[in-house]
């Protein structure tokens, strides 16, 4: 009787076993970058991290490794102060030996002719709401760079193998997310279906385009939303990848100074 219920029981304990196991992916901002430091508009300008940036990316690597955490695959960007972040979190968790791919779809958005400008005197000149509407409205542009201009993507080694017609001039979130999503979709989501735990260091735009399409974000709800620096995010999915919990590691207080920071950027001095 005894060996005839084992099996039963025995089933019981791994069924447990199995529903504990969630399927997650771990999302990061990069670290504070020097353009971020003087509060300038960056987009696909590839400027290095900050002093404070490197010291981010190292607490969350230390973070992720003191919640054991352990990743199978990464991804990022093809911009330096995403990539860099990458770097010095995996060298901070030993795992630098981990692949990464590294793709121009997880890149920021481009923010066209306001890149290199100054968000708190852009707005003294233009107004704290034309420019809240440049950083955070759904699908209004800011305005183009000139094709001339050599910000352009298409002039630059980095994108010397993508398609010409698919490099931007300037974006909106909406455009954003139309590069994003189906690179999520098509590729990091298969990793994740084949069991593989992925890392995606990528930018405060392109982590909100997948935030939208993970929570099912309206278009006013996305524009409050502000991804910190340095600080993991964690979305959990069910077998159907419907999310079922989304949380950022770390102590509260630092996520909202950060979050706070990021919110005020585009304010008049």
């Amino acid at each position: 009787m005894k060996n005839m219920q084992f099996p039963e029981i025995f089933g019981y304990k791994i069924l447990k076993e199995l529903e504990m196991i969630k399927m997650k992916l771990v999302l990061l901002r990069h670290g504070e970058s020097e353009w971020n430091r003087l509060n300038l508009f960056t987009g696909w300008t590839d400027v290095i991290l900050s002093n404070k940036g490197i010291k981010e990316a190292a607490d969350a690597g230390n973070m992720l490794k003191g919640k054991d955490y352990d990743f199978d695959i990464c991804y990022t960007s093809f911009l330096k102060r995403a990539v860099d972040t990458l770097n010095v979190v995996l060298d901070t968790m030993d795992r630098a030996w981990l692949p990464v791919i590294k793709d121009w779809k997880l890149n920021e958005r481009h923010y066209g002719a306001l890149q290199g400008l100054n968000k708190a005197e852009t707005a003294e000149k233009y107004g704290e709401e034309q420019v809240k509407i440049w950083r955070r409205s759904f699908d209004v542009r800011p305005p183009a760079l000139e094709p001339d201009d050599p910000r352009n993507p298409q002039l630059q080694e980095q994108y010397r193998n993508v398609e010409k017609s698919e490099l931007p001039l300037a974006e909106s979130l909406k455009d954003t997310i139309t590069r994003v999503i189906p690179y999520y979709e098509n590729v990091i989501k298969k990793d994740m279906l084949e069991g593989k735990r992925v890392l995606l260091v990528a930018h405060g735009n392109s982590i909100r385009a997948l935030v939208k399409y993970f929570e099912n974000l309206s278009e006013d709800e996305i524009m409050g939303v502000n991804i910190p620096t340095g600080i993991p995010l964690i979305y959990e999915f069910d077998d159907d990848f419907n999310m079922t919990d989304h949380y950022y590691l770390g102590d509260q207080s630092i996520i909202e100074t950060r979050m706070k920071k990021v919110a005020e950027q585009g304010k008049a001095k």
